[in-house]
């Protein structure tokens, strides 16, 4: 369940593979309909970490790109995972006319990048990860599970 996971944030990672892993673990406590909001600058690692939050969930690293320019990517799992990009939306008008919405409540997981523009269109019990990125490789990795 997500209460064991989130006993390994906060965390500091110290190079990709070492997010991605934290992404890994965090993935395996999953379960279709959740929603991930994750925050942090650019380069701040989320993308990684949702290579391996996908990975957890048996959908290959190599096809999870950052969605920035095509803002929905959806991998094909068992639950789908649909993967949002949201750094291009400048409006919650935008995002509504684009049908963000529809993925919040699907029977997949969502995780969404840059949800800072959706933040009133998020479920309550969705699940923040925050990246922060320190110097080189380094991240401050934080997560914050509403009523845990």
């Amino acid at each position: 369940m997500i209460d064991s996971a989130i006993d390994s944030f906060p965390a500091e990672t110290d190079s990709v593979e070492q997010t991605r892993d934290l992404g890994y673990l965090f993935g395996q406590s999953l379960r279709p309909g959740q929603v991930v909001a994750l925050f942090g600058d650019l380069g701040s690692g989320k993308t990684q970490f949702v290579k391996g939050v996908c990975r957890a969930l048996d959908i290959k690293e190599s096809v999870v790109s950052s969605p920035t320019f095509t803002i929905i990517h959806e991998y094909q799992g068992d639950p789908p995972v649909f993967h949002l990009d949201l750094y291009r939306v400048k409006s919650l008008d935008e995002a509504l006319a684009l049908g963000i919405d529809e993925y919040l409540e699907p029977d997949g997981i969502c995780l969404i990048e840059w949800p800072e523009q959706i933040e009133s269109l998020l479920p309550a019990d969705t699940i923040g990860i925050r990246l922060i990125h320190r110097q080189g490789d380094r991240r401050m990795i934080e997560c914050s599970v509403p009523n845990a």
